[in-house]
C-alpha cells in the first residue's frame, strides 16, 4: 500500500512544477498561463529515502455548477478524498489571496491531513507572502521553491510521520487478512501499455472512464478538454494494462497556440511508448484526412492498430453503415489491411468486450516470432508461384529469409541485387506474411539484403600466411 499526497491549490501557484520535481521526470506540461492542469495525473515519488504516490490536480476555482471550472474543481476534491494527505501550496510572491482562504477551510472540514506550502519563496520578495499564509490556520507553513528545489528537506521532514503512520496501518491490516501458504502467487508481469489516440471531441475520455467505470478523466461536451497524456492503470478483463488518455489531434496548420502544441507533442510521446495504438473515430465524420494522419502515424511507429469507431448508439443504419466503414478502411488505409475495426458506444458501452478482444489479438499479433525453418519454406513457395523480376536479364534470387525481431515483426531477404528489387514485389511478400501467417494489421517490416552484406570477407583478397612468403619470393618450387 502507497501513501498517496494530492498537490492542491488555486491555480498558477506551481503544482504540476512541484509534481515534476517530486517524480524527477517531465511528467506534467507546465506553461506560464494558469489552468493547464485539468485531470489527476499520478507518479511515484521519491524524496530522500521516503517513496509514494503523488498526483497532480487541476487548479481550485470558486465554480459549482457543471461547467469546466465546476468539473474540474469536483475531480480535485475527489483526489482528495482517496488522499492520505494534502499538500496545499498558495503563491508566496502573490500572498495569501480569498481564494486561498476558502479553499483552506474546505480542506480544513474534510478531515484529510494538510501540510501548507509556501510556493515561490526563492528571494526576499516572497517573506511578506510566507508570513501571510499563517493566518489561514494550517500550520507552519513550509517555504518552497519548485522551479529550484529548495525547502524538499523540510517537506520530507513533514512527510516522514505520516507516511510512517500510514505504513503501520498497511501492517496491521494485513494481518488480519488470512494469509494463504499454498502455491505461489504468479509473478507480476508489465503492463500492456494502451494509447488512445484520435481528433478532438471523438469520446477518448469518456471510452476510458467507461472501461475503468468510473469518472476518473475530466469530460464534457466542449472540444479540447484534455490536455496531458494521463496512464490509468487498470485490470481489464483478467490483464493488467495502462491506458494513455491523448489530447485530440488537429491538423498542423490549426495548431497556433504554445499549449496545444505541448499537448499535441505529449500524446505523440505517448504513441511512442505504447505497445497498442487505439485510433478512435467519430461515426457521424469516419476516416477524415486527420484521421488517415493518426492512424498512419501509429503504423509508422511500428505499433500495433486497433481502429474504433464510437457514438454507435446514435446510428441509425447501422448494417449500411458498417458495410461503408469496412470498404472506406480498406481503400484509405491499404498499410493497416485487416486491423481490427470495432464498433463502440463510450456512452453506452456497447462493443468493450470487442474491444478488449481486438488490442489482446492485436497485442498478440505484435509479438509474433516465426520459426526460420516455415519462413524459407513459404518463401521458396512464394517465389515459385511468382518469380522476382530480371531487370537487364539478370534474374533476382532471393536466396534466405530469417524474422530478425518482433514488436512489430521485421524479416530479413538474403538476395542479389536487392536495389533493383521492386517496391511491388516486397508488397506482395508482406501481404503473403499477412494472409498465411495470420499477421492482419499489424505493421510489418521487410528488408531486403545482399548476400555480401552477411559475408565480410567476400571481396577481401587472399592474403599468404608469413611463413610461405621467403618460399614465394625465391621461386622455390617442388617439382613433382
Amino acid at each position: 500500500m502507497s501513501f498517496v499526497l494530492a498537490i492542491v491549490g488555486r491555480p498558477n501557484v506551481g503544482k504540476s512544477t512541484l509534481f515534476n520535481r517530486l517524480v524527477g521526470k517531465r511528467l506534467a506540461l507546465v506553461d506560464d498561463q494558469p489552468g493547464v492542469t485539468r485531470d489527476l495525473r499520478e507518479g511515484d515519488a521519491r524524496l530522500g529515502d521516503l517513496r509514494f504516490t503523488v498526483i497532480d490536480t487541476a487548479g481550485l476555482e470558486e465554480a459549482t455548477d457543471d461547467s469546466l471550472q465546476g468539473r474540474m474543481r469536483r475531480l480535485t476534491e475527489r483526489a482528495v478524498g482517496m488522499a492520505d494527505a494534502c499538500l496545499f501550496l498558495i503563491d508566496a510572491r502573490a500572498g495569501l489571496t480569498p481564494t486561498d482562504e476558502v479553499f483552506a477551510d474546505i480542506l480544513r472540514r474534510s478531515g484529510t491531513p494538510v501540510i501548507l506550502g509556501a510556493n515561490k519563496a526563492e528571494g526576499r520578495a516572497a517573506e511578506a507572502g510566507v508570513y501571510e499564509a499563517y493566518g489561514v490556520g494550517l500550520g507552519d507553513p513550509i517555504p518552497l521553491s519548485a522551479e529550484h528545489g529548495e525547502g524538499m528537506a523540510e517537506l520530507a521532514v513533514a512527510l516522514s510521520p505520516m507516511i510512517e503512520a500510514a505504513a503501520v496501518r498497511a501492517e496491521e491490516a494485513v494481518t488480519d487478512v488470512d494469509i494463504d501458504d499454498g502455491e505461489d502467487a504468479p509473478a507480476q508481469t508489465r503492463p500492456l501499455q494502451i494509447a488512445v489516440i484520435g481528433r478532438p471531441n471523438s469520446g477518448k475520455s469518456t471510452l476510458i472512464n467507461k472501461i475503468l467505470g468510473e469518472d476518473r478523466l475530466l469530460t464534457g461536451p466542449e472540444a479540447g478538454i484534455t490536455r496531458d497524456s494521463i496512464a490509468v492503470p487498470i485490470n481489464w478483463g483478467g490483464t493488467e494494462m495502462r491506458i494513455f488518455d491523448t489530447a485530440g489531434m488537429r491538423k498542423r496548420a490549426k495548431v497556433q497556440e504554445k499549449l496545444e502544441k505541448l499537448s499535441v507533442s505529449d500524446g505523440l510521446r505517448a504513441v511512442k511508448f505504447a505497445e497498442v495504438v487505439v485510433v478512435l473515430l467519430d461515426a457521424a465524420i469516419p476516416f477524415e484526412s486527420q484521421d488517415l494522419r493518426i492512424a498512419d502515424l501509429a503504423e509508422r511507429e511500428g505499433r500495433a492498430v486497433v481502429v474504433a469507431v464510437n457514438k454507435w448508439d446514435i446510428e441509425e443504419a447501422k448494417q449500411e453503415k458498417l458495410r461503408d466503414l469496412k470498404e472506406a478502411f480498406e481503400r484509405l488505409l491499404p498499410q493497416l489491411r485487416g486491423a481490427p475495426l470495432v464498433t463502440v458506444s463510450a456512452k453506452t458501452g456497447r462493443g468493450l468486450d470487442r474491444l478488449q478482444e481486438a488490442i489482446i489479438r492485436a497485442h498478440g499479433v505484435w509479438n509474433r516470432r516465426i520459426p526460420t525453418a516455415q519462413l524459407n519454406s513459404w518463401l521458396a513457395g512464394m517465389v515459385e508461384a511468382h518469380p522476382p523480376p530480371a531487370p537487364s536479364g539478370r534474374r533476382i534470387k532471393l536466396r534466405y529469409m530469417t524474422q530478425a525481431k518482433t514488436r512489430p515483426p521485421g524479416f530479413v531477404v538474403m538476395c542479389s541485387l536487392p536495389e533493383k528489387l521492386p517496391e511491388s514485389y516486397s508488397r506482395y511478400l508482406v501481404n503473403g506474411l499477412r494472409e498465411d501467417f495470420d499477421m492482419p494489421g499489424t505493421p510489418i517490416r521487410l528488408h531486403m539484403r545482399s548476400q555480401s552484406d552477411a559475408n565480410p570477407y567476400k571481396n577481401r583478397k587472399k592474403s599468404i600466411p608469413s611463413r610461405l612468403t621467403k618460399h614465394v619470393k625465391k621461386g622455390s618450387t617442388k617439382k613433382t
